[in-house]
């Protein structure tokens, strides 16, 4: 591929976007390719390309170039690697692909570096997972992540959007063990696909997938999604309920619930009600009434750095200590639209353990009236998102301790 010298600006210009006036990846490359539809589609993967790929190796690149700032020099030196044909550009006269690779594999043994984690994170990480298990999770977050879909059974059984796909000759695999899930096999823009069009599939990651399906809804509940954002899961919600019972989907976020509304019309999803969250006024009009409770709180977002990769610059300590004093909160506010009998799923798409299983322990210090059922721990080296999901059981009668009696 023949290398230009605007598409080289442009991905230096929309790493400048990224990190320094923190816009996220995927919305800065958005605007850059709307600005200039002239582009084609190997254009475009150029620029995806080596912005992806330099936001997942920030450090990696920021060190090989000796600047935290010279994205252009970050690209040229991508381009180097890459093996492109290297323009005869005066810019380019002082680079020397043999010494640019070099000085790459050194960086690249030193782990913190070569895996490209600021040292906080790195330090961070190996606290909560162990050092072997870490190293192996933060290589994993660097890969590409997989474009994952579910299929709507609410608009037609999954062998049926097998056999559209096939007729399309749309590339998928069927992943094991899981009814509805499958991986598009190339790259695509899936959204301008007319089944995605008509809501025979969602885009949803394997990992996330298992979330409604642990929660285990009956068709004839009354289920709260009380952390629905934008409605992915109360979207499988309803597709498990067949349409039946009562999905209740709730957000602090008017604009999340407006897309959810849009894609629950173009799903079919029929017995999906959205409810805004205006304190503790909503809360306590659902007191004692759901069957089930999904709470997927706000997290680190750490198992989830595949589809996110500019997050792990965009992350602090303290940013994830106060989001684990909201997720407490959450729990200890939301739970009480729980029934006795019903189950509670907790759920993050974080893998650290202070997040997760700590929390759940610390909610049921705090709550004698929960016990703990089960919990499921996906980890993205299994080739997904990393996920964590807990079921805690909401007991009819409450058993004091003896001294208390």
């Amino acid at each position: 591929m023949k290398i230009y010298k605007n598409l080289v600006n442009a991905a230096a210009e929309t790493l400048q976007e990224i990190f320094d006036q923190n816009r996220y990846a995927d919305k800065a490359l958005e605007k850059k390719f709307k600005a200039h539809p002239q582009w084609g589609s190997r254009d475009r993967r150029f620029i995806a390309e080596s912005v992806y790929d330099i936001v997942r190796y920030k450090r990696l690149y920021s060190d090989l170039v000796r600047s935290e700032k010279n994205y252009w020099f970050m690209v040229a030196a991508w381009v180097l690697l890459k093996d492109y044909e290297l323009p005869d550009w005066p810019e380019f006269h002082n680079l020397d692909r043999v010494h640019i690779k070099a000085d790459f594999e050194a960086l690249k043994s030193e782990p913190r570096v070569g895996e490209s984690y600021p040292d906080w994170l790195w330090d961070f990480g190996t606290k909560e997972l162990g050092k072997e298990l870490w190293e192996k999770e933060a290589k994993a977050l660097n890969e590409t992540a997989k474009v994952v879909f579910r299929a709507n059974t609410l608009k037609a059984p999954a062998a049926e959007l097998e056999k559209k796909l096939q007729a399309q000759a749309v590339p998928f695999e069927k992943l094991a063990q899981q009814n509805e899930a499958y991986v598009f096999l190339k790259k695509e823009n899936v959204f301008k696909n007319p089944l995605f069009k008509e809501g025979y599939f969602e885009i949803q990651d394997a990992g996330s997938q298992q979330i409604a399906t642990f929660l285990k809804p009956g068709t004839n509940e009354l289920v709260i999604d009380a952390c629905a954002g934008a409605g992915g899961k109360s979207l499988h919600l309803a597709a498990l309920m067949k349409n039946k019972g009562r999905v209740v989907s709730m957000d602090v976020e008017q604009w999340k619930l407006d897309e959810l509304k849009k894609r629950a019309k173009r799903s079919g999803a029929f017995n999906i009600e959205a409810r805004l969250i205006e304190g503790d006024k909503t809360l306590n009009s659902f007191a004692g009434k759901a069957d089930k409770l999904l709470l997927d709180v706000p997290c680190s977002g750490s198992g989830v750095l595949k589809r996110n990769p500019d997050a792990k610059w965009k992350l602090s300590e303290e940013s994830i200590s106060r989001t684990k004093d909201l997720q407490l909160k959450i729990m200890n506010a939301y739970c009480n639209m729980l029934k006795p009998g019903g189950e509670l799923v907790y759920s993050t798409c974080s893998i650290f353990p202070s997040e997760n299983q700590q929390q759940v322990t610390a909610f049921l210090k705090q709550h004698p009236e929960f016990e703990f059922r089960e919990e499921k721990t996906l980890l993205p080296s299994e080739g997904f998102d990393g996920f964590y999901m807990a079921r805690l059981l909401k007991k009819s009668e409450v058993t004091l301790p003896q001294y208390i009696q």
